[in-house]
């Protein structure tokens, strides 16, 4: 089916995004975004839209003043919507709950999942994520579900003392740490499986550090947006991935937004 049906309508949730202000942006309501962005999201999961046709979408330069503040708003409610939940979890007398509630918690369980297929995960496995972030989900889950030992490198102080905050109320802080820092910071780290969160910026940078770090045996599994998803952030390209093999990429399930792919250095 053709991905143009759409276009109309995405300029129209541009157009309702734009009304926000940047200066009094953390004021509104973040319902309100939301609901926006869900209707985003049913374009993004349209499944009878292929990649090809996608790209019609995703290339041109019409649209690309309407992705940008597509994609603006996306991150923006991810990390706020990560943030609130964090400042939630502090308050609570139960912490477990209020981290269940988090709005994106059941599509994590899918996207673990998944990338559970692309590297051994174990109690004996130390997994090293760059990108952690406020509400460090990724190394919570997959710390319980697979007891692995996790490291999360974060750019931001104030949000990894966040993150470090939640991870101590969640009685977890002897089994992940967190460490402030960019991507070079792995050279300093033991660690078995590294991953690269979707939001790690900028993307060629990151991978190219990445490359120069690790050795050709390690698992390197990254995020990314692929389709129509691809309208809620920009994709990994394979220029920002040089001098590493794809191995495997799993498409998303169900309301999953994420691409999980596995790469190894070239010798």
């Amino acid at each position: 089916m053709s991905c143009y049906k759409y276009w109309g309508k995405l300029e129209e949730i541009a157009n309702k995004l734009s009304e926000y202000n940047d200066s009094n942006i953390d004021e509104v309501n973040i319902d309100e975004i939301v609901e926006i962005l869900d209707d985003v999201e049913i374009i993004a999961h349209d499944k009878t839209i292929d990649f090809d046709s996608a790209k019609h979408i995703l290339d041109d330069e019409k649209m690309s003043k309407v992705l940008k503040l597509i994609r603006k708003f996306y991150v923006y409610t991810g990390a706020r919507l990560e943030r609130e939940n964090a400042l939630k979890i502090l308050e609570s007398d139960d912490a477990e709950a209020v981290l269940d509630s988090f709005h994106f918690y059941d599509r994590y369980i899918g996207l673990i999942e998944n990338e559970s297929k692309l590297a051994k995960f174990d109690e004996n496995k130390t997994f090293l994520f760059l990108g952690s972030g406020p509400l460090p989900l990724t190394l919570i889950m997959f710390n319980k579900v697979f007891g692995c030992k996790c490291i999360g490198i974060e750019q931001q102080e104030d949000v990894a003392e966040l993150s470090v905050k939640v991870l101590k109320k969640l009685g977890l802080d002897e089994d992940i740490q967190i460490v402030v820092g960019d991507e070079t910071a792995i050279k300093d780290l033991d660690y078995d499986i590294l991953m690269v969160a979707a939001f790690a910026e900028p993307k060629e940078r990151v991978f190219a550090n990445v490359w120069e770090y690790v050795d050709e045996k390690t698992p390197v599994l990254y995020r990314t947006y692929t389709g129509m998803r691809a309208i809620l952030y920009a994709p990994v390209l394979e220029k920002d991935t040089r001098g590493f093999h794809k191995e495997v990429m799993l498409l998303p399930p169900g309301k999953t937004n994420n691409t999980s792919v596995l790469i190894r250095k070239i010798s």
